[in-house]
């Protein structure tokens, strides 16, 4: 079984191309930097593994229109190796995730700058109090009303 799960946030950008085929298609490239806790010495430390991921299809676009440096995922996908030979004859081994989902892990607001891995609740205000209107004579059909 090769299935991986990560959480982490974008170290940049993703890099966004289209293939050149009948039928275009995206593919994103993407850089997550992994938080990676370890024992040293009994002292607890913290690094950070940096692990390429590739997104295609729709993916690719979802990636491209809302994913921006900073931003925190999880993603779920394979692992796929390869290798190809550079220009200076070197042949350069690779390691990519490819990406079967991919998703937001924390809210809009928690972006803003906190880093915090749990949601904060905005305070309600009004008529922006984070729930949806639901427009009128369509509250017959929900079964919790």
């Amino acid at each position: 079984m090769n299935k991986v799960i990560l959480m982490g946030r974008l170290t940049r950008d993703p890099e966004v191309r289209y293939s050149q085929s009948d039928t275009s298609m995206a593919i994103a490239r993407y850089s997550l930097a992994v938080d990676r806790r370890f024992n040293r010495n009994n002292q607890d430390e913290q690094t950070a593994d940096f692990i390429n991921c590739v997104a295609f299809g729709k993916a690719g676009e979802f990636a491209e229109k809302y994913f921006h440096k900073g931003t925190k995922i999880a993603v779920t996908g394979r692992i796929q190796t390869g290798s190809y030979t550079n220009k200076d004859g070197v042949k350069v081994y690779t390691t990519d995730i490819v990406v079967e989902e991919q998703e937001f892990a924390e809210s809009k607001n928690a972006q803003g700058g906190q880093d915090s891995g749990s949601y904060n609740k905005p305070a309600p205000s009004g008529a922006d109090d984070g729930f949806m209107n639901i427009p009128g004579g369509i509250d017959e059909e929900i079964p919790f009303n």
